[in-house]
């Protein structure tokens, strides 16, 4: 298992120094967020040129914003995005993707489109153009939202065969599990029978590493990613071990430390950072 921090919040030299400590500390990826408007969250930032700024203050880590609502970015400008930050990174960047949050206000109060289907449909269309324009050959395409000429990316990016894409998937929908098998890992969700939220268990990550593995082969499938996220007790970090390792035992390759109730508070961040990840072994 490895072991990234989401950092939530702080003015934008802190969030850079932060990104800096957790690499340090022993950290395996630093992931910040995606977000155009949310009151509640204080200060925000550009998830692109922050990542670009923490490419840059690093060696080693994966970057990447944990999540990006692609239903509200043109995807050949993200293509540009993401291979400019994969090549100043040095093959480090992530793509985690999904619907997004519709109490960001850069959905609703602009115009963006709320519905679930639509959303849906555009994060489909934008993933294949994504893909298409990252292997630096001729591309074109039709949908029902975009439509491109025949086009050539070049440079492709530094990792190959793409930039990994992890894919928020709604379990057990399937039609949201099909879309994240169709990349290189997932963002569970749990879904209730009646579309509530239910909280994600480990039971719940062995029955999806199971349902990867039928579906993509035993070698394909342990090379998916399962990203599971929460807290762990960073003054005790035996018992944070334990806690990861009912996880790891599920199936689960990646935990992210996401302290969502820190984000005005980047001091307190900062002391779990420096605590280190909750290593098993």
């Amino acid at each position: 298992m490895r072991f990234g921090f989401i950092i939530p919040g702080g003015n934008l030299h802190t969030i850079i120094s932060l990104a800096r400590e957790a690499e340090a500390a022993g950290w395996d990826g630093v992931f910040y967020w995606d977000g155009i408007y949310i009151d509640s969250a204080g200060e925000m930032f550009d998830p692109w040129v922050t990542l670009a700024a923490i490419a840059d203050a690093t060696t080693h880590v994966r970057i990447g914003a944990i999540i990006s609502p692609l239903s509200r970015r043109r995807p050949w400008k993200l293509a540009r995005e993401t291979v400019t930050l994969d090549h100043l990174s040095n093959g480090r960047l992530v793509l985690p993707v999904g619907l997004g949050a519709l109490e960001d206000g850069g959905f609703g109060k602009v115009g963006e489109p709320t519905d679930r289907h639509t959303r849906a449909e555009l994060l489909d269309e934008s993933l294949e153009i994504l893909t298409g324009l990252w292997t630096g050959r001729p591309f074109a395409f039709r949908g029902t939202h975009y439509h491109l000429d025949e086009m050539t990316f070049l440079p492709p990016p530094v990792q190959q065969p793409r930039i990994p894409i992890w894919v928020v998937g709604a379990w057990p929908r399937e039609r949201s599990m099909r879309r994240a098998l169709r990349y290189d890992g997932i963002l569970p969700d749990k879904l209730n029978p009646d579309g509530t939220r239910d909280e994600l268990m480990p039971a719940d990550v062995r029955d999806i590493r199971a349902y990867v593995t039928a579906r993509r082969g035993v070698d394909d499938g342990d090379a998916f990613e399962i990203v599971v996220e929460g807290t762990t007790p960073g003054d005790d970090l035996a018992r944070a071990a334990d806690v990861v390792a009912e996880w790891a035992e599920a199936g689960a390759t990646w935990w992210n430390e996401a302290m969502w109730d820190a984000m005005r508070e980047p001091e307190r961040v900062r002391t779990r950072i420096l605590q280190g990840p909750p290593r098993t072994g």
